[in-house]
């Protein structure tokens, strides 16, 4: 616990158990918040909720075996989207522990660590009592360092129960600027460029780099395209900023276009990419903290490996004319994506409207892998960065609701949690938290009866329904048996204008259960345009 304090950890997420008892006592004595929650995988999430509102450390405590395995659909999000979480699990006491051998001591594992080998950065397991402290600082150290991303500490149980002499913590290490090496050879393709673009992901959002590529684009008369990891990575009235997402063929015609694209912090995965059917742009500049990632699906013409902002800032290519014509086409381009949304699913649009209108300035949305959770992935105009958490790393359902928690616990602004019925029954155990902590949420959980992008996938391919429907519980009644304020609404017109402007004011947690169907985007596989 003193090392979680000297690293500013101010709010930590988990369960007890037997074994990390110890854990619980000692932060009694600090001024670190425990959120206690009813499942690990809500630690996991939360915690990652908690790192993607701050760009900060998430922590989650989990006790041994089980406990530990339960955080690993949580740990695989974090690792896909590079959220720096560190999962500080307790290990069966090393007096017990054989080599080689599964004696059958309570929560035993062969290997616990190896579990969470291909979901985190690295793991780490205590082998002393007083290395405890040191270790936590290197797996902290490892989680925040660019690319950020989970991180596994093991402790073996009877390490708590020993006295070991204070140690202060090592003192932070900060990399020197090194020397990038062809920036006048990016800025002279820049330059040159008829039809520049830039394309910007997490990495551009997590280094803090948006005024940077702002003051860039405008420089070069260039639209910015941002992935979803990287939504409000400039503000809304930017003159640059291309509406989302380039997965509509009105978007995704400045791809085409481009002669000349700057790819900052992104590896071009396969669900921004639609699957690398998007073609290889005739020059491709790359701004990467790892050259290889940089590299692992479209190959860069010239790479720069460093920090995205330090590198941006760097760049000083000629200032072309044209900006006002980019301005005035960007904003056609989103005039007929709004018409598109309201021709092809009226809801949606009055859905995304009404986000638009009534959320909080400073509100966070949390969304959920669910149809309406697609939506505004794809279509919110995110105001500012770190404003939306998406799971489109990994994928995982049931992410939305344990991870709103994080985010509200976080205290940067009420968090707006789009789940479906599907995703919300895996952790709606956690209301109970929710009830017990008092969380700055309002949950949008649109019910329609089943898993509604699956029942769409069996329509297309022409198959009965199997294993997609179902008669949802009263998830009204539900909220409020754990005290939780709720009510419900059908479809996205007036009233659920309404009610949703009254629940987003609220100082308390609520539930708002909206009755609908919703036709999934363009962003959504199954109805990808390019082939």
């Amino acid at each position: 616990m003193d090392a979680l304090e000297a690293l500013g950890t101010e709010i930590v997420f988990g369960l007890p158990g037997v074994h990390n008892l110890p854990l619980w006592e000692a932060l009694g004595e600090t001024g670190i918040k425990l959120v206690g929650v009813r499942h690990e995988q809500t630690a996991g999430y939360a915690a990652d909720g908690y790192a993607r509102a701050t760009g900060r450390l998430g922590v989650a405590l989990v006790t041994t075996g089980p406990g530990a395995a339960n955080t690993l659909g949580a740990v695989g999000e974090a690792m896909a989207s590079a959220a720096p979480v560190l999962v500080i699990a307790t290990d069966i006491p090393s007096t017990l522990r054989r080599p080689g051998v599964v004696r059958g001591v309570l929560h035993e594992t062969s290997d616990q660590q190896a579990m969470f080998a291909p979901v985190t950065k690295g793991g780490f397991t205590v082998r002393a009592a007083d290395q405890v402290g040191t270790t936590l600082h290197r797996a902290a150290r490892l989680a925040l360092q660019p690319q950020s991303g989970p991180v596994y500490l093991g402790v073996p149980t009877d390490y708590l129960r020993e006295s070991v002499p204070h140690r202060h913590p090592p003192a932070p290490h900060r990399k020197p600027d090194v020397d990038v090496p062809d920036l006048a050879r990016a800025e002279a393709m820049l330059s040159d460029a008829r039809q520049p673009l830039i394309w910007a992901g997490g990495g551009a959002l997590r280094s803090g780099a948006g005024d940077a590529i702002g003051a860039l684009a405008e420089k070069l008369a260039a639209p910015v395209i941002t992935t979803f990891a990287a939504r409000g990575l400039l503000p809304l009235d930017h003159p640059c900023l291309a509406p989302n997402p380039v997965h509509t063929p009105e978007v995704g015609e400045l791809w085409d276009e481009a002669d000349v694209v700057l790819a900052i912090g992104t590896d071009f995965d396969g669900l921004m990419t639609q699957n690398w059917r998007m073609p290889k742009p005739p020059e491709l500049i790359a701004i990467n903290v790892d050259a290889d990632d940089a590299a692992k699906n479209y190959q860069p013409d010239l790479t720069l490996v460093g920090d995205a902002r330090s590198i941006v800032e760097r760049l000083l290519p000629k200032q072309r004319p044209g900006l006002d014509d980019i301005t005035l086409r960007l904003a056609g381009i989103g005039r007929r994506v709004r018409q598109r949304i309201r021709d092809e699913e009226p809801q949606a649009y009055d859905f995304l409207s009404t986000l638009d209108e009534v959320l909080p300035t400073d509100a966070v949305l949390v969304s959920d892998m669910c149809v309406a959770g697609y939506w505004v992935g794809g279509f919110h105009r995110v105001r500012a960065p770190r404003k939306l958490a998406y799971p489109m790393g990994w994928g995982t359902l049931g992410y939305g609701f344990p991870a709103s928690l994080g985010a509200a616990a976080a205290g940067t602004g009420r968090a707006i949690c789009i789940t479906g019925d599907g995703g919300f029954l895996y952790g709606c155990g956690d209301l109970a938290t929710l009830a017990q902590e008092q969380l700055p949420v309002t949950v949008v959980l649109v019910d329609d009866g089943g898993y509604g992008m699956l029942r769409y996938d069996q329509d297309r391919e022409g198959l009965p329904h199997r294993g997609v429907d179902w008669d949802s519980p009263d998830f009204v009644g539900l909220a409020r048996s754990f005290g939780v304020h709720a009510d419900r609404v059908s479809g996205f017109g007036r009233a659920f204008r309404r009610l949703l402007g009254e629940f987003v004011e609220s100082d308390e947690p609520n539930v708002l259960v909206v009755k609908a169907k919703l036709k999934p985007p363009l962003n959504t596989s199954p109805r990808w345009y390019r082939t």
